[in-house]
């Protein structure tokens, strides 16, 4: 079932005032959203995150906020080393740590409308698309859409990495593995590391910080809340370290700014490492200790993620600010849908994502047409953290 936009589909919708109209057009869509989501344990399990997220906007009020977890922390007093990939892992992480501080050259100048020396290429946005409904953009105003783009962007990846950050102290405490406890710290160390380059670089080389995604939100506020240590590693390690480090491999790829090519070399380096850690804890753990019905459910979990986290990258926050006066939320999904560079971004950051699923048990035959929907076949096939190993750890 889908609701439609009743904001733009009916004469009494088009004649209410704009802002009215706005509300009542990202309502729908949150409630599509929820609406989309199959598994009915899926759906009760995200249901007051999303509430939180989607439609009361925690995460937007500028203020602390409170998620309530509930896990149990796992002692073992024993001490064994039973993970030879593990230890191996974590005697890597010991020695490839960094500072942010004093490894990072701070003093490289950044001007983010510089044509010169681009965050993002012109060509990421599809300027036909935009000059329908807002003709007068000039190339001033692209300039500063490109600033305004990627500082979004790196706003949510501080953001998510904040989550990071507390998802794996978190998991630390509840994996049941030793090995995995030992190198789960340096994960907690690396995470604080990158929500301090990220934080630093926006707020004073790109002055501009945005609110955190709704989409985002949501997930962070779903994990954060769900007891089950898998669920945590899962929702984090594998869906967001795993996303995001496909979208900081397009963006260093492609963009022509040096300091930050250098931080997400860095962040990258880092990146590979958790997603691998989660592939080692979770693949035995689903594919020979989970009932059929538990693994469906964390199958059909990871997939709705998926499509949230697709949802993350048409940027409503930037039409919020910026276009909310000459288009509609549907005209603004037409732009992002169709720039060459938000494109890229949202199929190259499931590139690591999917053959990580297949190799923890969760992409069988059940669920993979939904992906193929999503056009994501291609990466059925790819190399997962495990297969790449040293060339990306």
């Amino acid at each position: 079932m889908r609701i439609p936009d009743v904001a733009e589909s009916t004469p009494l919708g088009r004649m209410l005032p704009q802002s009215v109209r706005r509300r009542l057009e990202n309502l729908t869509d949150n409630l599509n959203t929820v609406l989309a989501v199959q598994n009915p344990r899926v759906m009760a399990q995200m249901a007051p995150s999303a509430v939180r997220g989607l439609f009361l906007k925690v995460g937007r009020r500028g203020e602390p906020v409170a998620m309530q977890a509930g896990h149990a922390a796992l002692f073992d007093f024993a001490y064994p080393s039973n993970s030879p990939e593990m230890r191996a892992l974590y005697a890597k992480a010991k020695k490839l740590q960094w500072d942010a501080a004093r490894d990072v050259d701070w003093s490289v100048s950044v001007d983010p409308h510089d044509p010169a020396v681009p965050l993002l290429p012109e060509d990421f946005i599809a300027w036909d698309v935009i000059a329908r409904y807002a003709p007068r953009v000039t190339p001033e105003d692209r300039r500063d859409v490109i600033h305004a783009v990627s500082a979004w962007m790196l706003s949510q990846f501080l953001h998510g990495e904040q989550g990071a950050l507390f998802a794996a102290a978190q998991v630390t405490e509840a994996v049941p593995s030793m090995d995995g406890k030992l190198y789960g710290a340096t994960q907690v160390m690396d995470e604080a590391r990158h929500v301090e380059v990220f934080h630093r670089y926006v707020t004073t080389k790109l002055e501009r910080l945005y609110d955190i995604n709704d989409n985002l939100f949501t997930i962070i506020d779903s994990l954060m809340t769900d007891g089950r240590w898998d669920m945590k590693f899962l929702g984090m390690q594998i869906m967001v370290e795993g996303l995001a480090l496909g979208a900081f491999g397009m963006f260093r790829k492609v963009t022509k700014e040096p300091l930050l090519a250098d931080i997400l070399r860095r962040v990258i380096q880092d990146e590979a490492r958790h997603v691998h850690y989660g592939v080692l804890a979770l693949r035995e753990h689903f594919t020979q200790h989970l009932s059929e019905r538990e693994r469906r459910e964390r199958e059909d979990w990871a997939f709705e993620v998926a499509v949230l986290m697709r949802n993350r990258f048409l940027a409503f926050e930037l039409y919020e600010e910026r276009f909310g006066a000459s288009m509609n939320w549907a005209q603004w999904t037409e732009v992002m849908e169709h720039s060459p560079g938000m494109n890229l971004f949202r199929t190259q950051m499931f590139s690591r994502l999917v053959p990580n699923l297949r190799d923890i048990g969760l992409l069988t035959p059940r669920i993979m047409p939904h992906y193929e929907r999503m056009g994501l076949a291609r990466y059925f096939e790819g190399r997962s953290a495990l297969q790449l190993g040293d060339a990306e750890t």
